[in-house]
């Protein structure tokens, strides 16, 4: 066979191949958008929630399709972090989210134009009260002014400090009941007769982070009884008492992952292979993974403690080399 018969015969071989099949819409979300817009993680607009896509929706789906693509200062990385996505599977998984939220295509203003309504008649209700008021005695000039001048202030300054930080929510808005907390149905009777949190959780020891109750300490004071199998309710746990250590660079201390503590709450198929590949040095783990919800940020930040309490994984001290004395010069 000659050199140009050889090519020849190459062209048509990769012509034959056909070409990956493009992803769906729904495939990509689950793949790669879900990990954000599932939970609303880092202010992610939550699939299916009208109220969270309503905004950007208002400035078009094309300007949605750029942020798909090319990211958004926010946070969120471009086509989600998978850059080997098509433009059109990227653009797919837009569609398919807005698809869920079909409320959110009206207008902004539309849906707020019945707010306005009755806030004009609470302003009509609040002049017709004044009238019928008596007159204030007039305020000296200094004193409006300082008064002035305290107003702006107080206009200008947030009305929550940490409302940007999902880790610092303020103590009102921790272990709502079920009605209020977002994730259950305030619509149905079977939600309204759900124990609150608060009243669960009150002979359980206390934490400082996350839903403020130290799990495995109530594990540890048998104040909790996990059950291990849904249907056997005599099944005993696999508990593993082994600890796994993972070398940090720098001057912070080591990682520790105990296993007992996590074995005697989950067993071993909940975490392997699917988020942990069980063979030394396999799994890249990095803080900027846990924070978009991979490895350690499945659970951590979500379910179990966030990742701001920082020493309760990296409790291993580093040995510190000490530098030898310097030698004397001689005399």
């Amino acid at each position: 066979m000659t050199m140009i018969s050889r090519m020849a015969f190459l062209v048509l071989a990769l012509a034959a191949v056909p070409a990956a099949a493009e992803q769906s819409g729904k495939d990509v979300y689950g793949k790669v958008c879900a990990t954000c817009h599932a939970s609303g993680l880092a202010g992610a607009p939550r699939y299916g929630n009208a109220g969270d896509w309503a905004p950007r929706v208002a400035g078009g789906v094309a300007r949605l399709y750029q942020s798909a693509l090319n990211g958004t200062p926010k946070g969120m990385p471009a086509k989600g972090g998978n850059l080997a996505l098509s433009d059109a599977e990227a653009k797919g998984a837009v569609d398919f989210m807005l698809a869920a939220v079909k409320d959110a295509a009206r207008p902004a203003a539309a849906q707020a134009e019945p707010k306005k309504a009755e806030a004009r008649k609470d302003e009509a209700r609040k002049a017709d009260t004044a009238k019928d008021e008596p007159k204030a005695a007039p305020v000296p000039a200094a004193v409006a002014t300082t008064s002035a001048a305290t107003t702006e202030v107080a206009a200008a300054a947030p009305a929550d400090v940490n409302s940007f930080n999902r880790l610092l929510k303020p103590v009102s808005k921790r272990n709502l009941p079920p009605p209020e907390d977002g994730i259950h149905d305030p619509s149905s009777d079977g939600t309204h007769a759900l124990q609150p949190p608060l009243t669960a959780f009150g002979p359980l020891p206390k934490s400082n982070a996350g839903n403020r109750i130290n799990w495995v300490e109530a594990l540890n004071q048998k104040k909790l009884n996990p059950r291990y199998d849904r249907l056997d309710p005599k099944a005993e746990p696999v508990v593993m008492d082994l600890n796994i250590v993972r070398e940090v660079k720098g001057s912070m201390p080591d990682v520790v992952y105990p296993h007992k503590q996590h074995t005697e709450w989950l067993d071993c198929s909940n975490c392997h292979p699917a988020i942990f590949i069980p063979q030394k040095g396999a799994n890249s783990i990095s803080m900027a993974a846990i924070l978009m919800g991979e490895k350690c940020g499945v659970c951590h930040g979500k379910v179990a403690f966030p990742v701001s309490e920082c020493r309760n994984c990296h409790s291993k001290k580093k040995e510190l080399a000490v530098r030898p004395a310097a030698a004397e010069p001689a005399k």
